[in-house]
Order: structure tokens, then C-alpha cells, then sequence
């Protein structure tokens, strides 16, 4: 798959003076809750109404969807107001299903993408669809993963393709419910700077008062769009209650959101970006150089520790300086979370260093 500008032309066709948004329920609960939460949002920012149909639970016994009564409900919907309607296929079925009631978006989802055969399904039951078609990130942190979705769908001749990034799951506990990885997304965008790229705060972040925050982080990295999940009473929705906003909160959101120029040709502007630039590559050059010298201290060590017969792994150590680099960081201005990302990186690459010295 390469790269193109018509990617974009599915995107380009809405005519925005905003980017896209796509919002709407977690969950299609009744057809009261669906029309009241679409005729809230019909003369707002929102050009895509989404609500899940099938819900995919982590566990059984949790409420799973109302299933294909859903879709009835999603065209009456449309009818209504005008908007367009999407919500999540996980296999042909639910795209046989959604495609008879006539869905114009439909979204793979994080617990889809990560199995190549679901996606294939897919791909093959839309072969050719003129319907948009985007594609959530895995649960893991695997771009190779997410890109072979999109390929699977582009191969299948599907036109309308765009992505969601809606971070990804790990043990750690941060303050996202999903981690950003926003390294990740940024690299699909080197790869790809067409392919419309959609933020999903919501589930990013499990918490709708830092829905804002990271929306706007999303805006600042250039992304296209938001999907976001609106209900009309969010502490009693059936699923996913504290990560939903009510539509006046989301229509605040649109006031409150920046969105900024991709670039300014003025040349104050490009001195002082090339300045500031510069600077930066210095900066970089000179870490690169404190990193190499610091595996070679490593190297050291592991010489110290082979001749004494000594285990690489030294816990009490470890534990010893991440707790000194998050205070440091911190009077530096880093985060808890960055701090903690770097040192465990540098320390694994410590660890390999003394363990190939003791394995020589």
C-alpha cells in the first residue's frame, strides 16, 4: 500500500471548516435514548453519529448489545436528522447486518484488529464497498499490526479508508485508561500522511474530564478528527459510564478546542524555527553521545560483576535510582510517566549490554 492524496478524498468530500467529528453513544440502549442523543447533536460540529450495536466485553455476563434492533433505530436516526450513522463490525455477520440498514461508516475494532483472520473476514465481506471504513488500533503496541489491517481492507478495494487511535492496553497503572503511545500514531503518519487519522479520547482516557486535554493534544499533532462518546445521561449508560460526555459537554468541547495552522510561511516565523531547531539537534547529538558513554559504564559493570560470578539484575539498585530520576525529573519539568518510559528503556539496554559482557 502506498501512500496517496486521494486518500484523503473521502475526508475532503465533508467540505469541514472543523475537523470531522464522530459522536455518540457507547452503546445503542433504546430507540428513546439513540433519537433523543442524535436530534441533540444533528445542528452541531458532528457529521458522523456512532453508537455500538455489538459490544465485545473482556468478559462474559456484561451487557453485549442490543444487537441488529439497534440498526433499525440507527436508520430511523438518519432519516430524522440527516446525519450519517456508524458503529463497530467484528465479523461478516455484523457487516451482512449493517449494510442492509444501510450504515455508512463502519469501524473495526482494537479487539478485531489484532487478529489478522477477523480482519480478513471483513475486508473480503466489504470487497468494493463505496461505505467509509476505519480501523482502530490493536490492543498492543504493534504498528505493523495496525498498518496489515488497513492493507487487508485496501487490498479488498476499499476506497474509504481512514484510522483511529485509541491508545493501547498495558499493566502499568498511569492515568490513562489506555496509554496514548502517541510515537506510534506519529509514525503511521510519516507512512502514511493522507490516510485520515481520527483521535478516540474517550477510550484513551476512561475519564471524561481529560477528554479536552487530550483531543487537543490530538488537534496539535494534526490529526483529522475526534470520535467521542456522548450520552444524554452518562452516569447511568450501560457501558464505558465515566469516559461519556453529555452533548452540551461535547459541544463546550468544540469551543474550547484549538485548532491550529499546519504552518506559517512568514519568515520571522521560519528564523525562528530554525534557530530553535538547531538548538534541538545539538541537544539530541549531545544525549546520543551521555547514552553511549553511560553503556559503556555498563560494560564495565558487567566485567565487575562476571568476575565475581554476580547476577546482571540487581533490584534494590534499580528500584533506588528510579525513585532518585522521578524526583529529579520532576524539579526538571518531566512527568512521572516520561521519566519512568526513559529509565526503563536505558536500564533494559543496560541489562543487555552486561548480559552479553557476561556471556562472552
Amino acid at each position: 500500500m502506498e501512500n496517496k492524496k486521494e486518500m484523503r478524498n473521502w475526508l475532503n468530500e465533508f467540505n469541514l471548516t472543523h475537523p470531522l467529528v464522530i459522536a455518540g453513544p457507547c452503546s445503542a440502549e433504546t430507540e428513546e435514548q439513540v433519537l433523543k442523543i442524535a436530534h441533540e447533536l444533528k445542528d452541531s460540529d458532528v457529521s458522523i453519529f456512532r453508537a455500538g450495536i455489538w459490544k465485545p466485553r473482556t468478559r462474559p455476563g456484561g451487557f453485549e448489545g442490543v444487537g441488529e434492533i439497534g440498526l433499525k433505530w440507527l436508520k430511523k436516526a438518519k432519516e430524522e436528522t440527516g446525519l450519517l450513522m456508524g458503529t463497530e463490525v467484528a465479523n461478516a455477520a455484523h457487516v451482512k447486518l449493517a449494510l442492509e440498514y444501510d450504515i455508512d461508516v463502519l469501524w473495526i475494532g482494537a479487539r478485531t484488529t489484532v487478529n489478522p483472520f477477523a480482519v480478513q473476514e471483513i475486508a473480503d465481506a466489504l470487497a468494493g464497498t463505496k461505505k467509509i471504513v476505519l480501523v482502530k488500533n490493536p490492543v498492543n503496541p504493534d504498528l505493523s499490526l495496525w498498518l496489515g489491517g488497513v492493507e487487508r481492507l485496501y487490498n479488498a478495494g476499499i476506497e474509504k479508508l481512514g484510522v483511529i487511535h485509541r491508545g493501547f492496553s498495558t499493566y502499568e497503572k498511569t492515568k490513562y485508561r489506555n496509554i496514548p503511545e502517541w510515537q506510534i500514531a506519529i509514525e503511521l503518519q510519516n507512512k502514511f500522511p493522507d490516510l485520515p487519522l481520527i483521535i478516540d479520547p474517550s477510550h484513551i482516557t476512561g475519564d471524561r474530564k481529560m477528554i479536552l486535554e487530550v483531543t487537543q493534544e490530538a488537534l496539535d499533532l494534526n490529526y483529522d478528527g475526534m470520535i467521542i462518546e456522548t450520552h444524554i445521561d452518562p452516569d447511568n449508560a450501560w457501558s464505558d459510564a465515566a469516559q461519556q460526555v453529555t452533548p452540551d459537554a461535547l459541544k463546550q468541547i468544540f469551543i474550547d478546542l484549538k485548532v491550529r495552522k499546519t504552518d506559517d510561511v512568514s519568515d520571522e516565523f521560519t528564523q525562528k524555527m530554525k534557530k530553535l531547531r538547531a538548538n534541538i539537534d545539538v541537544l539530541d547529538a549531545t544525549l546520543l553521545e551521555l547514552l553511549g558513554k553511560r553503556m559503556k559504564v555498563a560494560d564495565e559493570i558487567g566485567l565487575v560483576k562476571k568476575a565475581a560470578n554476580v547476577a546482571v539484575l540487581q533490584n534494590s539498585r534499580w528500584n533506588e535510582i528510579l525513585g532518585k530520576m522521578i524526583l529529579d525529573g520532576e524539579t526538571k519539568g518531566l512527568s512521572e510517566e516520561f521519566v519512568l518510559r526513559m529509565f526503563k528503556a536505558i536500564h533494559q539496554e543496560s541489562i543487555s549490554h552486561q548480559d552479553k559482557v557476561l556471556n562472552a
